[in-house]
């Protein structure tokens, strides 16, 4: 039986980008020299768009509240306040999800903030995926090339796994644990495992992007 869940989109972008040196959520997409001028997308607002098939976005912001809010308002999600992001990024996908529960949607997409959006088609057939998938799989991952990456999607039932487990927890740990009820779909899109978490890491990025 085909299922008809409700999606809301999740970012988690309340890291303080130490590694980086600057918010990534700032960073300007697509990568620029720094002498040429800010595009009008940043990393934030690519993430945002490309989770136009939700119904709605949330953000999930740190001590960067005030960055990144004009840019979450201006693509027409919303944000919630991780009141601790020290205690990692575990803790900021719980609030996040808190806040998909209490909205009423039981099912969510969820990407970090780290990586380079991913296409419309990616969203789409990670939607179909889970969609499809008997009430079983908890959980959609993509893949490419043998790597898995983001974003994921997140049923109620592995929504509820992640608020019930203990707060030093991992999503990684949480999956491993349901990992029966995990599936992975292969998809054309790069962007789902890199992570820029570094200038130089970004650097190479905007190499790539230059090369193709």
């Amino acid at each position: 039986m085909v299922r008809a869940p409700s999606f809301a989109g999740v970012i988690l972008a309340a890291g303080d980008s130490s590694r980086m040196g600057t918010d990534k959520a700032l960073l300007p997409w697509p990568p620029r020299n720094s002498g040429q001028p800010l595009p009008a997308e940043t990393f934030l607002s690519a993430a945002i768009r490309s989770l136009a098939l939700c119904d709605f976005v949330i953000v999930v912001v740190g001590k960067n509240e005030a960055l990144l809010a004009p840019i979450v308002y201006a693509q027409g999600a919303s944000l919630v306040v991780n009141p601790d992001p020290g205690r990692g990024q575990f803790s900021s996908l719980r609030v996040g999800l808190h806040e998909v529960l209490n909205r009423g949607r039981d099912a969510a997409i969820v990407t970090l903030i780290d990586r380079p959006p991913v296409s419309l088609l990616t969203v789409q057939t990670l939607r179909d995926a889970f969609a499809a998938a008997g009430d079983d799989t908890w959980t959609v991952i993509p893949e490419v090339l043998g790597k898995h990456g983001h974003p994921i999607v997140v049923g109620r039932e592995m929504i509820e796994s992640f608020l019930r487990a203990a707060p030093d927890s991992s999503a990684r740990e949480m999956i491993a644990q349901h990992r029966d009820r995990v599936r992975y779909v292969a998809v054309d899109d790069p962007s789902i495992a890199l992570n820029i978490n570094t200038p130089e890491e970004y650097g190479r990025l905007e190499a790539h992007i230059k090369a193709v």
